[in-house]
């Protein structure tokens, strides 16, 4: 089985150092620490204005102006309001915590506070899902498609379909290999398809693009590979939204790093 991280893992563990020693009383110390995730997303955690009781984390995501077009900044200004604050320079969005106002706070809230902040790039991305499986519902379909170019050379579809929202990935194989593993990868969701009634269907295109993408500007190649999840909607609300936020992470980890990484290891972001 693939085990596919959700949280950010350096996120969650920072915040819970930091936050567990505060509500401790022991000394804060000086924070400081940059880290990018397997799409490039940049991450970092400071003291701003060099204010120990205080901790921001900050993101910058190169396509964050194409997620702002989907809703983005409504997104994070429902999940994070009590904590967004000015935009630290050259990233797109952050969050500061006062650390005394942490303490003070149970230790259940505390760690709602930490999950909520490491998977902050999650939800970056899930406006883009909502806004989608909300035109379904509603029946406003001819919809442009989404079109999010989240590495340099891969990019994901999102469409609004009449009984289902179509998601589709295009990643580069590196070599001949990858492609023969990135197969195994789609077979797993296949797999877990079986045991879910509520699980997307799951195709697979080599070379060329899927029916969906005919006609347009998609890349073609023997390197060319895409994903499609069929979700279907007429399910419980809560339960799409769930699945919506399970394409997330195939964002995050249908790339080569993952594919290649050796049986048994859990790629962390």
């Amino acid at each position: 089985m693939i085990l596919l991280e959700i949280k950010n893992r350096i996120i969650e563990e920072t915040l819970k150092l930091r936050f567990e020693g505060a509500k401790a009383g022991n000394k804060a110390e000086n924070v400081d620490v940059t880290f990018a995730d397997f799409d490039g997303v940049l991450f970092h955690i400071s003291n701003p204005n060099g204010d120990k009781s205080k901790l921001r984390l900050s993101a910058s995501l190169k396509f964050y102006k194409e997620l702002q077009e989907h809703g983005a900044d409504e997104l994070l200004k429902r999940e994070y309001a009590t904590y967004l604050c000015a935009v630290e320079q050259g990233y797109n969005i952050s969050l500061e915590y006062d650390l005394e106002k942490i303490a003070a706070q149970p230790a259940e809230a505390v760690e709602e506070i930490i999950s909520k902040a490491a998977l902050i790039k999650r939800n970056c991305f899930s406006s883009v899902f909502e806004k989608y499986f909300n035109f379904q519902e509603k029946g406003e379909l001819g919809q442009q498609r989404a079109v999010i170019h989240y590495r340099d050379d891969e990019t994901m579809y999102v469409e609004a379909q009449h009984d289902r929202v179509t998601v589709i990935f295009s990643t580069v194989f590196k070599c001949a290999d990858d492609i023969v593993i990135g197969k195994v990868f789609v077979q797993e969701f296949k797999e877990g398809r079986r045991g879910s009634t509520t699980a997307p269907q799951v195709l697979f295109s080599h070379r060329d693009p899927p029916m969906e993408l005919q006609g347009t500007d998609a890349r073609v190649g023997d390197n060319i590979g895409y994903i499609t999840f069929g979700m279907v909607t007429l399910l419980a609300q809560n339960v799409w939204v769930e699945t919506a936020h399970c394409m997330v992470v195939v964002v995050q980890f249908f790339s080569r790093d993952t594919l290649t990484s050796k049986p048994g290891r859990t790629p962390s972001i």
